[in-house]
């Protein structure tokens, strides 16, 4: 099988996951979901893979993996723990967007829009939430909103709304674990909003990384790495 058609086979049955895993929400097939859901991040990552993805990329979307399958699990250590999978991704993003680019202009456009909404959500959530749930989300939640901002000022448009997409399907989640009033099947808001999110940083990091050009180096000097 040729590179090209693996990759638009791996494409195509991440897709499909995507699909079994959104229509088993929409229709309450618990058992769907979570047969689909271990499969999404899995297939993306082997897809940026053959994309030429760096391995914090991949690296990343791995992490997502590992929340993914511990939030399946109902209990209060695998949340915390499906978390810090998470946060760990988070960090891969920051890490790979830090060596992708400079902020332009709009990062100090952005930056007060960014602080805003994380105060505001941590302020507003903070009450409600478990009392051992406030300080891991306020800090999880500043590591989510730093990788937003770090992709929207650092890696192109495409990547910040992916960045954006995470914020939001987060926030769905820490509003319902502080019992805030959600909107009919929020688990398909969630994923739905979770799934373009990593999809969108995929193809932000990796069209990112196709338009590279590494400086010319100096004579008998290797050239300089990118994404490692």
């Amino acid at each position: 099988m040729t590179r090209s058609r693996a990759s638009r086979v791996l494409l195509c049955a991440f897709v499909l996951a995507a699909a079994v895993d959104l229509v088993a929400l929409a229709v309450g097939a618990d058992a769907g979901h979570t047969a689909a859901k271990p499969l999404l991040m899995p297939l993306l990552a082997a897809w940026a893979v053959l994309r030429g993805a760096p391995r914090l990329l991949v690296a990343a979307l791995l992490c997502g993996w590992g929340g993914d399958v511990l939030l399946l699990l109902d209990a209060d250590p695998s949340f915390l723990a499906g978390m810090a999978s998470f946060a760990v991704g988070h960090v891969c993003y920051l890490t790979l967007f830090a060596r992708t680019g400079r902020p332009g202009t709009r990062a100090a456009l952005l930056a007060p829009c960014y602080a805003i909404a994380l105060i505001a959500t941590v302020a507003l959530l903070w009450r409600d939430l478990p009392a051992d749930l406030r300080l891991p989300v306020a800090v999880y939640s500043t590591l989510l909103t730093a990788m937003a901002y770090s992709a929207a000022t650092r890696s192109g448009p495409v990547a910040g709304v992916g960045g954006a997409l995470f914020l939001l399907s987060d926030t769905l989640i820490a509003t319902g674990v502080a019992d805030w009033p959600q909107p009919p099947r929020p688990d398909l808001w969630i994923m739905l909003t979770y799934i373009a999110a990593q999809l969108l940083l995929v193809l932000g990091g990796t069209s990112r990384r196709k338009g590279f050009r590494p400086r010319p180096s100096a004579p008998g000097l290797p050239p300089p790495a990118f994404g490692r």
